[in-house]
């Protein structure tokens, strides 16, 4: 039995759903899959829309938002729909100035390098300065209600945002950002502390407004020292997913390179712990212990692989994890362009027929 089989009233919808009774670690007929960046550019449609619309244009636009987050729903049988949206925007509103760069990605034209840049930085109200996400939210609800399917609100984490703010964009080493965090910990102090009260409080409009889970993306953290983590981060993750626990909905922490810091991922919060493709699932299960769910995690490079080839992985992980409450099947971290979508779509059904051959 698929999702968009069930009862679909939203309360049926939190009762029924094998994706929030495995984030609630209950029992489910089928191991539940959703894909980081399962909404994008591997899509044909997502990719004939983007000739007449540029990425901000389409989130800022709440009925483009909304059909795009449709679009792997409407073509693969997903177990959740995740919001079209990008983890940047939050930063545009604390008043950076942004830009999609074709080849070259986003970019932030004036960095935060100072103590005075800190200053500067607004702590907007996230349901005035984005929303057109939440706008989006509301509208996608309308639209995945009827199947029976829950939306992920998200946000990126409090580092991660403030790696991209500190660099002006992506970067290899991380120069500026650690020499803010470790020569200039007052300004590093206060600017994590702005970064987690916008991110929770992000987080916690996107609940109010509809989704019925929040990730938290750390995608940079691996990039720290264990120590350097818990001194220097995890007390402005905590914050941001403390603020985000207002809304009592599961909350799924992921961050990538994170194998050496596991427990601390945990301690930092979050029902459900993410893991990328660097460690086998099982021992991170046995790392994260039994008292949250677990996500992943299998190499986003395996779906170009053939099906001979991608069946067995997806199937090892799915064995790992055979009989352990609160699986979730993911990649280890956003399907890569130019995925074959047969990939994409034979993968959702093998993880259902698999698993629910378990039960």
């Amino acid at each position: 039995m698929t999702n968009q089989q069930q009862a679909t009233t939203p309360e049926d919808i939190q009762r029924n759903s094998r994706f929030l009774r495995a984030c609630r670690r209950e029992s489910v007929d089928a191991t539940p899959i959703w894909l980081m960046r399962q909404a994008g550019r591997y899509m044909s449609e997502y990719r004939a829309l983007r000739e007449s619309y540029g990425i901000l244009d389409i989130i800022k636009t709440p009925e483009l938002a909304r059909d795009v987050t449709m679009q792997p729903i409407n073509a693969f049988d997903l177990d959740a729909a995740i919001i079209f949206a990008d983890i940047l925007p939050p930063l545009e509103s604390m008043g950076l100035d942004l830009e999609f760069i074709k080849g070259r990605g986003p970019v932030i034209h004036n960095p935060v390098r100072t103590a005075a840049d800190v200053d500067a930085l607004a702590v907007p109200d996230a349901r005035e300065a984005l929303w057109f996400t939440l706008d989006a939210i509301r509208l996608t609800r309308q639209s995945l209600d009827p199947l029976g399917i829950p939306l992920i609100g998200f946000s990126g984490a409090p580092f991660t945002l403030a790696a991209y703010a500190v660099e002006g964009g992506g970067s290899k080493n991380h120069r500026h950002v650690k020499s803010m965090m470790m020569g200039a910990p007052d300004a590093w102090h206060d600017l994590m502390t702005k970064l987690a009260d916008v991110v929770g409080d992000y987080l916690l409009a996107q609940a109010e407004a509809g989704a019925q889970v929040l990730q938290l993306f750390d995608s940079w953290v691996g990039q720290l020292s264990p120590q350097d983590y818990r001194q220097y981060v995890m007390p402005y993750s905590q914050r941001a997913l403390q603020i985000a626990s207002e809304a009592n909905v599961p909350i799924i922490h992921f961050g990538t390179n994170t194998n050496g810091m596991l427990t601390e991922i945990r301690d930092a919060g979050g029902d459900v712990i993410g893991v990328d493709w660097r460690i086998d699932i099982d021992q991170a299960a046995s790392v994260l212990g039994e008292n949250v769910a677990i996500q992943g995690n299998l190499d986003p490079v395996a779906l170009f692989a053939p099906w001979e080839e991608l069946e067995p992985r997806a199937k090892d992980v799915l064995d790992r994890m055979k009989g352990k409450p609160g699986h979730i099947f993911n990649l280890g971290h956003g399907i890569l362009p130019e995925t074959p979508t047969e990939n994409v779509k034979r993968l959702c059904e093998f993880v259902h027929e698999y698993t629910s051959r378990q039960t």
